[in-house]
């Protein structure tokens, strides 16, 4: 997952019972086929190279049982650890806010969801029969990484769709590979937890 061409989409399937879905490049090219393990107490991510889950490339894994600001560390296949995102507890009720954490557990970036208004229409539709399918259309909400002087990096955006299951991550500066693959890692994992709130 090494110089990704931008914009990366993600896309939930929402015809299996697993929490996963494939992130694809600009060209429409596979990157990463991301599945989470149903049922544990502990997040368990694995992101393998395509849909055939023959090739494992990373593993996600939260370093902390159920906790409010749990951490969620990556790691490639050989086990060597690349960063970790750590979701900001009661920061995060109104307004999802994370961080990003380097392979040297250094602070590196901000991740704050842009709009809260958005999210909490999107819910409350949601909770309607047959109304609640469509709000993936109707509610789409943002989120943006910046670095530690303010500027925007990337940007996660849900796009209108059925079951509002797809989403879109866009390069808004120039950023070295390692970040890349850094960011788009922690955004993977980050918006897991988010579709799990609603």
């Amino acid at each position: 997952m090494k110089n990704l061409s931008f914009p990366i989409k993600f896309v939930f399937n929402v015809s299996s019972f697993a929490n996963d879905f494939t992130a694809t490049d600009a060209s429409g090219q596979t990157v990463a086929y991301v599945k989470q393990k149903m049922f544990k107490l502990k997040e368990d991510i694995s992101i393998f190279e395509n849909e055939s889950k023959t090739k494992l490339n990373f593993k996600i894994k939260a370093d902390k049982w159920i906790d409010f600001s749990t951490a969620y560390s990556f790691t490639d296949s050989e086990g060597q650890e690349l960063g970790k995102i750590a979701r900001k507890g009661w920061a995060s009720i109104w307004k999802a806010k994370y961080e990003l954490i380097d392979q040297n557990k250094n602070l590196q970036y901000h991740i704050r969801e842009e709009n809260a208004w958005v999210k909490v229409f999107d819910s409350m539709l949601g909770e309607i029969p047959v109304l609640g399918m469509f709000t993936g259309y109707l509610f789409n909400p943002s989120y943006i990484v910046t670095d530690l002087e303010g500027k925007n990096v990337t940007r996660l955006k849900k796009e209108a769709s059925f079951f509002g299951r797809k989403f879109e991550v866009s390069k808004l500066t120039d950023i070295d590979v390692d970040d890349e693959q850094r960011i788009t890692l922690g955004l993977m994992m980050m918006i897991l937890l988010e579709r799990r709130r609603g």
